[in-house]
Parts: C-alpha cells; structure tokens; sequence
C-alpha cells in the first residue's frame, strides 16, 4: 500500500493544518498545539494536525446551532436524501477509508473495510428511517378534540467517539442525527485523527452538493480544551460518549447537572457460556473472533469464557490449537487475522493484566509473550482460572480470554451476571431450555443476549447498548432514533366549548 496515494485520495495532506470544520471552511488554529497520529504497525507517523483550542470550539458550536435553526425546517425524507448520498459516497471509497482505519488503528483489512461498511449501512437504514419518524394518535376524554404526539429536532449534539471503532459509532449517532434533524460537533480520539479528517471531507463534499454546511462538524482536540467543554456546555442539549466506564460517570455527572440528554457506550466484560450440548466446532470459529477481533479492543470482545466442566478440557486443547494458528502481523497484509494492540499503553495493560491473573493463581494456556520489532503485537492470550477472582470484574482491553468451569447453568449465568458491566452475552447450546432461560427476565441481566453467536459482531437494524456501568444507551438500529428527538404532545379543540380534563368544572 502507497500511504502517499491513500491519503491523498481522501485528501489528507501529510501535515494537516486544520483540525476542525467551521462556517463551511477548514479552520486554522494558530495558538493550538500540534498532534502527530502514530501507526500501531510500525509506531511510526502517519501525518499531524494542529489541534483546535476554545475559541476555535466555540466558533464550531455557533456555527452548528445557526446551521440547525434551517436544517430542522428542511422535511425529513429530503434530510435522507443527503443521508442517501452520504452513504453512496462512503461506498466510493470503501476501500482506501477501511485501509486508512487499519493504518491509523491497526484493526485487520477485513475488520477496517467491515466498519465503513457498517457506515454504509446505518446510512441506508436511516434513509428508511426518514419517512417513519412516527407519533402517536390517541382518543381524547373530551369531545371534539384530537390529541396526538409528534416528534421535532433536538438541537446541535456532541459525539465523543473511541479509538477501537474511530468512525462506525459516529455514523450510527451521526446518520439518525441528521435524518432527525440535528447537527452535531464530532470529537474524535486523538488516536486517530486523520480518519476522522477523511471522513469530514466526504461529509463536506456532500452537503455543498445539497447547499448547505454546519451538519456536520469536526474539532480535533484534548480533554481539558475540547471534551470537557462539550459535556459541560449548555448550547448542546445531548452528548452520546463512547469510552470508559470512569470517563462516563464523569460525562453523566457534569450532563445532569445542567440537566442535559446523555448517550452513553461505556466498557463491556463480555461472556460466552458453552454448554455441554454445544455445537463445539461453531463454538470455537465464535471465540476466536470474540477474544481477538479487533486485537481484544471491542467493546463487545468476550473476556470470560463459561465452559462445561465436562466438556472444558477437549474445549481447551481445541482453542489451544486454533490460537496457535492465529497469524499475527501488519493488519494490512493478506492472511494475517490479529494486527496491533493501538499503543505502548495498551502493551502495558496486557502486561500487567497477566501478572495479576498468574498472582489469582491463573495459568496461561497459550499466548502470554509480547512480540519484539517496530509496532505494538502480542500474542493472543488464553488463562485458565480455577474462580471468578477480582480482576475478572473488571474490563482489560486487550486479546486475553479467561477460561473458566462451571456445573451447572445457574452457576455459570450468575458468574456471568456478577461482573458490573452488562453489554454483551452469549450462550452456545441446542437445549431450548436452556436457551430460553438464558433469554428470559432472570437470565443474562445484558443489553445483548445471543443464542449460537458470539459476543461481538453486533447488526445495525438492533439497538446496541448495555446495563448497569455500560450505561444504559442505545444507538444504531431499532427505536435508538428517539434519543435524538423530542417528544411534543398535541391537542386540538375543534368544538365551540372548552371542556377541561379529569371533568373539572372551573366556575
């Protein structure tokens, strides 16, 4: 791959000088300071931007709310077609985006095409989506009146997006925003800044198509300048954050305090309970994508694997032989299935993550070693812990899988259920029993539960969202829409009374 021609044909210039978009220009920022966007393939850099300061937010933010005050009058079916269109244009460059998504991130080939695919598709779902913004009609108690529910725009929204998915998750709050009616201001991680830049470009190109600009908008920029302003400003009646379960308790404190909308992806601690039953070939082609997809840096990666004491063994020599199998190398090249961890930090993690799991007495089964040479690579790891020790409460994200066994279903529900975080869950089993049970109100306490799939790979026609310290958000598909809309209740008298409700007689 020529890095060269990739960035120049998502017109990204090696130095960068603009890292925010504002009255339809590119603006420059002479006081910000300057970010150099690192591979994980080779820690070597890519290109920089100089970063946006206050003043330059600001400008952003009063640039998106004057956009809004003609967006939300434009109807919602012309609004997909500017979704439409972005969707086609994402489709025309499917390939050197995904390519750019695996330089900057370090996800595999197929992975970084997969995301801007999702882009793709979360456009075409709310292409439909703009004709079915739907309200509710409802009799009155009173005669002669009519009395329905309607939903309008909400305003100019902030989206905080992750790493590990730098471009999918703004799609699935960016899209449903604008068939809405909402403009929004984009703050990426400072991990991957240029595709977030190439992906402006696209969005630029094509609201100049349909005559209009401040829908979406981009600031590049750090925590104290950027993302703390953002959740603390009152101008921005919602802010949809992916990250952290710390961060996102901070997101929600300073968001209710001003009384504002939140949307929050926060960590997962995903897991897979394999029963005894269990179709064990299907099973392990599940794990292997759950534990190392994306290199264990998804917030759906299965962290805790929940086998059959009577099967665990033959399970384990099976994962044993598949992890061995694993390619590992640059994400861009043919046949490799595990690219880079993002950075050294995250080396660091892993690193650490197994020393504690061998002092809960863990055993590695496999993996464990971190790679020499230019970049950031371990090995896919797998331990064995004989009990649900402390460290499996929390999430470690990166490529390690904890092996457990259990006797019995409800065990093995309860382990899962224990952990804080409640994202994503799976069970493999072809008891119909059990897999009702695993689906049922005392079951998975988990915003996804799957039967005979993994933990991650999630469709965009679902909500996507999970429990207790994941948050409790959902995006993407399914009603996630209303989040970004208010909810207006009508009534309309077409009498010559004025009867009141609840049969109040008022003089």
């Amino acid at each position: 791959m020529n890095i060269k021609n990739l960035l120049q044909r998502l017109e990204i210039q090696p130095s960068n000088p603009g890292a925010c978009i504002g009255a339809g220009a590119w603006i420059t920022d002479a006081a910000g300071e300057r970010l150099v966007s690192y591979s994980p393939i080779n820690a070597a850099p890519i290109g920089d931007v100089i970063m946006a300061t206050r003043p330059s937010y600001d400008q952003v933010v009063d640039h998106a709310i004057s956009a809004f005050n003609q967006w939300r009058e434009v109807p919602a079916p012309a609004r997909g077609q500017l979704v439409r269109d972005l969707g086609n244009a994402l489709r025309d460059d499917l390939e050197p985006l995904g390519e750019l998504i695996s330089l900057e991130m370090g996800k595999i080939r197929a992975e970084g095409i997969g995301e801007v695919q999702e882009m793709i598709d979360i456009c075409d779902f709310a292409v439909g989506l703009s004709r079915q913004l739907c309200g509710s009609t409802m009799h009155s108690e009173r005669p002669k009146h009519r009395m329905y529910e309607q939903w309008h725009p909400l305003g100019a929204i902030g989206i905080i997006s992750a790493f590990n998915f730098p471009v999918a998750v703004w799609s699935w709050n960016a899209a449903l925003a604008a068939v809405c009616g909402d403009t929004m201001i984009w703050k990426p991680s400072l991990l991957t800044p240029l595709v977030s830049i190439a992906v402006q470009h696209i969005c630029n190109r094509i609201t100049a198509d349909h005559g209009v600009g401040g829908i979406f908008n981009l600031v590049i920029g750090g925590n104290e300048e950027i993302a703390g302003p953002m959740v603390a400003d009152r101008r921005l009646p919602l802010i949809s954050f992916t990250g952290s379960c710390s961060v996102g308790r901070r997101v929600s404190q300073v968001v209710g305090e001003r009384l504002g909308r939140c949307l929050l992806e926060l960590g997962g601690n995903n897991a897979m309970i394999i029963e005894p039953d269990a179709n064990l070939d299907l099973a392990v082609r599940a794990i292997l994508f759950g534990a190392i997809g994306t290199s264990g840096q998804r917030c759906t990666t299965t962290r805790r694997l929940l086998v059959h004491e009577s099967i665990i063994d033959s399970l384990s020599n099976q994962l044993i032989a598949a992890y061995r199998q694993v390619k590992i190398g640059n994400p861009l090249d043919k046949g490799v299935i595990m690219g880079p961890v993002v950075s050294a930090t995250a080396i660091e993690l892993f690193e650490k993550t197994l020393k504690q799991a061998q002092i809960e007495g863990g055993e590695i089964l496999v993996g464990g070693r971190i790679l020499d040479g230019p970049g950031y690579y371990v090995e896919p790891t797998i331990v064995r812990m004989h009990e649900h020790s402390d460290l499996m409460h929390q999430e470690s994200f990166v490529p390690i899988l904890f092996l457990l066994s259990y006797r019995s279903l409800d065990e093995a529900m309860a382990m899962q259920n224990s952990v804080p975080q409640g994202l994503s869950s799976s069970i493999f089993t072809t008891n119909l029993i059990a897999a009702e049970k695993f689906l049922s109100a005392s079951g998975s306490d988990c915003g996804i539960a799957n039967v005979n799939i993994g933990t991650s790979g999630a469709e965009i026609g679902g909500a996507f969202g999970g429990e207790k310290d994941t948050g409790g958000g959902r995006e993407s598909g399914s009603d996630a829409w209303k989040i970004y809309m208010r909810r207006q209740t009508n009534t309309i008298n077409w009498s010559d009374k004025l009867p009141l409700a609840q049969g109040i007689n008022f003089g």
